[in-house]
């Protein structure tokens, strides 16, 4: 937007001052002064703005013309850079309007109030006749209506006149009618209200024969309750006397077992008295084999995982890992990263651990054996937060220790002869668990295992 010159501004000022209303500005055209100011916000900075006026920048232009009408039309009075700012932007939205004004030839057909409110902002030569003559034409457009609103108020006067005169005329007979047809109704509703009384004595008369009978019901029920209760505590205290004397037979019957009872206790604990003295006496040694122990034969070895492997299963055969922990205390220790990294290495770290954890569990639980899975705490620079799932035991390495160490201290641990299971794709792993007795299967082998049991 184009500011104003720097001599511009007194100017304008000097013009105002020749050219200003001798009387307040006309309703009418104020308010078409402030939709127009509310408009021409829109296009303007709020460095543009007068400091009283920044705070309804952000108003639409209906919030804005209605809480912030006086200020605007007093920014417009008061302050010439701002009204220029205003009038550039009307010349741009109201071209036409604007060079008709400027010209000194403003459109005929245009509403007076437009143009005196345009008039008003733009400041051209004659702007306060303009002004003035949108303000009598106004008083003269609202005294028109008056008057016609008057007119039509009398003319509507006249027409009730003549219609009350016309209803006084005819409204007589007919209120006569109205009357003569009310006392009728009304001899009409005694005779029927002379009726209502008559049943309503009736009634009455047969109310009270009722009431008579249910009281003599309910006194006759009142008897036949109270006997009822009589014969009920009679029969209670009848209850009492037998229930006692059954309690009394009771005790009574076992009183008399209970001595038979001590009588055959004694009896017996001499009899144990004297088979205990008949052995210490004859000095037996106490039985230590059977008759069945003096067969000669060839007694079978026990199962290990050696005998397992014997067997014609591959060695990525899942059955093989269940045929492993069938055995009686079998115990599964597993690498856990080395098992992980086989088979979803592109997971973060925990959501490896978890994955594993919970396969781990439901084998767990299908099978019945201990399990223990041990990751590399090496790397670790803060504790792991994890809650072990139900049968599994969850083991990471100290520091300077290594998962593999940790796993074959777990198989030194064991006792010779319990059938240990570990699960690692680590040679070195493997070869050290075997020397210490235990078995080792493959990562994919227990992946497998885990796959069908999810």
């Amino acid at each position: 937007m184009v500011e104003p010159a720097s001599g511009a501004e007194p100017a304008d000022a000097a013009g105002d001052a020749a050219d200003a209303l001798d009387r307040p500005l006309p309703e009418g055209v104020r308010r078409r002064v402030v939709a127009l100011v509310s408009d021409a916000f829109g296009g303007l900075t709020v460095a543009d703005l007068p400091a009283q006026l920044r705070q309804y920048a952000r108003f639409t232009p209906t919030r804005r013309a209605k809480f912030a009408g006086n200020a605007m039309a007093a920014a417009v009075e008061t302050d010439g850079v701002f009204r220029g700012r205003v009038a550039e932007k009307l010349r741009e939205a109201q071209v036409e309007l604007a060079a008709a004004l400027e010209s000194g030839a403003p459109p005929a057909a245009a509403d007076p109030l437009d143009v005196a409110a345009a008039a008003y902002i733009l400041r051209p030569a004659g702007w306060v006749k303009l002004v003035a003559a949108a303000g009598e034409e106004a008083q003269r457009a609202d005294a028109e209506r008056a008057d016609e609103e008057s007119r039509r108020e009398l003319e509507r006067l006249r027409e009730e006149l003549v219609q009350v005169r016309e209803l006084q005329r005819t409204g007589g007979e007919q209120v006569r009618g109205e009357l003569e047809a009310a006392r009728r109704e009304a001899e009409s509703l005694q005779r029927k209200l002379r009726s209502a009384l008559s049943d309503v004595k009736r009634g009455e008369a047969a109310l009270r024969k009722v009431t008579a009978e249910i009281d003599g019901i309910r006194a006759e029920a009142a008897a036949r309750v109270a006997a009822a209760e009589s014969e009920s505590r009679r029969l209670k205290s009848r209850l009492a006397e037998v229930e006692t004397a059954l309690e009394t037979s009771r005790r009574a019957t076992r009183e008399g077992r209970s001595i038979e009872d001590m009588r055959l206790r004694l009896l017996l604990d001499t009899v144990l008295d004297a088979a205990a003295g008949l052995r210490r006496e004859l000095a037996l040694p106490p039985v230590s084999t059977r008759p069945a122990d003096t067969v000669d034969a060839v007694e079978p070895g026990r199962m290990t995982p050696k005998d397992i492997a014997a067997r014609a299963l591959s060695e990525t055969d899942p059955a093989l890992l269940d045929q492993l922990l069938a055995l009686p205390q079998a115990h599964l220790v597993v690498d856990g990263y080395n098992v992980t990294k086989t088979g979803y290495p592109t997971m973060p770290l925990e959501k490896q651990r978890l994955r594993l954890l919970g396969g781990l569990s439901m084998l767990a639980a299908q099978t019945g054996a201990e399990m223990t899975c041990v990751f590399d705490g090496a790397e670790l620079a803060a504790p792991v937060l994890l809650a072990p799932p139900r049968g599994v035991r969850v083991l990471f390495s100290k520091a300077g220790v290594t998962a593999d160490e940790l796993i074959r201290q777990l198989v030194r641990a064991e006792p010779a002869g319990r059938p240990v299971v570990v699960v690692s794709t680590d040679r070195e792993v493997a070869d050290g668990v075997a020397k210490a007795g235990a078995r080792p299967v493959a990562s994919a082998l227990l992946l497998k295992r885990l796959s069908r049991v999810s």
